[in-house]
């Protein structure tokens, strides 16, 4: 007796998850690749369970798939009209007919008898507004639409509604229209005086108030978002990009360097204080704020390599590494990235032990035709090469970084030639060749 309540249990717990079981075997023959199975399957489990949304949707999706758009058309009608209070369903149907036949007046006018019937039973509901505005458009109905819009516009100001009443006046009115603009800005100013902490209102009107010139409102926008959520720091930097646009210089600055006091890693914040103070000729604050962007998003090798020439050229031979090394991390196989970082070691007495790896692994990297035949390489190369007592390889990097310097780079010549000449006196040998190299260096740049 218990062993036949127990099979009659275990039978109807199978029956009843049978619509899951169906699903399950359906998703598995799809990674199979076995189409036809999983149709069957997911046909089975819709039949089992009709009342199954997404089952559904995944059955019409196929016949869709398959050219077979009518069957499609029934499935979405016929639950649409045996669920008249699941709004999902409504309009996924309305969805269907519109994107399946654009261009169909009968499927359009079926369309449109759906979404005015659930207007009815679902007054205010924002989606299907948003679909009737659509649709009465479509047909040049201009009384309809301006009617969906004042009723959207005189919903509750969050900020779906308020966004979808400023795109219905866009579509209703002219952009220079004094009274429709008007209309607009008071929509938003209401939405963002209800709630001003919500950040999509808060951007979206004052980007409004900015394109149509009117900085100052959209910089306030902005403010009463920051003071009502100081923790909203893409907003807080872009009210201070225009306070910046806005030549409120000081209060923009202070802006930026306020967020970055809480978060360093806020690239365009960085970004915009390296512009400003490039702007203003402060070079020496811009570089530090430069270097963090393209430490923090990365960038192009030679973004990172004109700002590591910046920071060697002003004798910041650190941040030119520590720069280097982030650039390395984004381009492992870049040459002349690793050439500049090789430099760049060596002028840094933190990490100068390194250098002399450094040099050898971008002068392997950059082959013989590579960026490594920069003469400034190889004179930091000769000199790292010295240091380790290899004066004869010190000597042939210091030779073809002679040949390398352009004719304009006289001073820079003369430099390397007074350099080997030194290595020659030192060793006492060849003391003729080294006279030679003297007063061919003194030619090129008196002392």
């Amino acid at each position: 007796m218990r062993s036949t309540a127990l099979l009659f249990f275990a039978g109807t717990l199978a029956c009843a998850a049978s619509p899951r079981l169906e699903f399950a075997r359906g998703v598995l023959a799809e990674q199979r690749g076995d189409a036809a199975a999983a149709a069957e399957a997911f046909e089975r489990a819709r039949e089992t369970d009709p009342a199954a949304f997404p089952l559904m949707l995944r059955v019409a999706g196929r016949l869709q798939e398959e050219g077979d758009l009518a069957g499609a058309s029934t499935l979405h009608r016929e639950f649409a009209a045996a669920h008249p209070e699941r709004l999902e369903a409504q309009l996924s149907y309305v969805d269907f007919l519109r994107d399946s036949s654009p261009d169909d007046d009968f499927a359009g006018k079926m369309a449109l008898e759906v979404l005015e019937k659930s207007g009815e039973r679902f007054p205010g509901e924002l989606e299907v507004q948003r679909r009737l505005f659509r649709v009465y458009e479509s047909l040049e109905q201009r009384a309809k639409s301006l009617g969906v819009f004042e009723a959207v516009a005189a919903g509750p100001p969050g900020h779906s509604q308020t966004l979808a009443a400023v795109e219905m006046a866009r579509t209703l009115f002219p952009k220079d229209d004094p009274e429709a603009r008007a209309r607009v800005d008071d929509l938003f100013r209401n939405a963002c005086r209800s709630d001003p902490s919500n950040p999509v209102l808060a951007r979206a009107a004052s980007e409004h108030f900015r394109t149509t010139a009117r900085l100052p409102e959209a910089i306030d926008i902005l403010a009463a978002h920051t003071a009502a959520d100081p923790s909203s720091l893409p907003l807080r930097i872009r009210a201070g990009i225009l306070m910046l646009a806005a030549e409120r210089t000081e209060e923009g600055e202070r802006a930026l360097l306020d967020v970055l006091a809480i978060d360093p890693r806020q690239s365009l914040a960085h970004q915009s204080l390296a512009k400003l103070y490039r702007k203003l000729d402060r070079v020496e604050e811009a570089r530090p704020h430069a270097a963090e962007v393209l430490k923090i998003r990365g960038g192009d090798p030679s973004e990172f390599v004109v700002l590591a020439d910046e920071f060697l050229t002003a004798g910041l031979p650190r941040e030119a590494r520590l720069l280097l090394e982030k650039a390395v991390f984004f381009h492992p196989s870049d040459p002349e990235l690793m050439v500049k970082l090789a430099v760049a070691a060596r002028r840094d007495p933190e990490s100068r032990e390194k250098a002399s790896r450094l040099f050898r692994e971008a002068e392997a990297m950059s082959g013989t035709d590579g960026p490594a035949k920069d003469p400034e390489f190889l004179r930091e190369f000769a000199e790292s090469l010295l240091e380790g007592g290899q004066t004869a390889a010190a000597e042939e990097r210091l030779r073809l970084a002679i040949r390398a310097y352009p004719a304009e780079k006289k001073k820079e010549t003369a430099a390397a030639l007074r350099r080997l000449a030194g290595i020659w006196t030192a060793g006492k040998r060849n003391t003729e060749a080294a006279d030679a190299l003297i007063q061919r260096a003194d030619a090129l740049d008196p002392p």
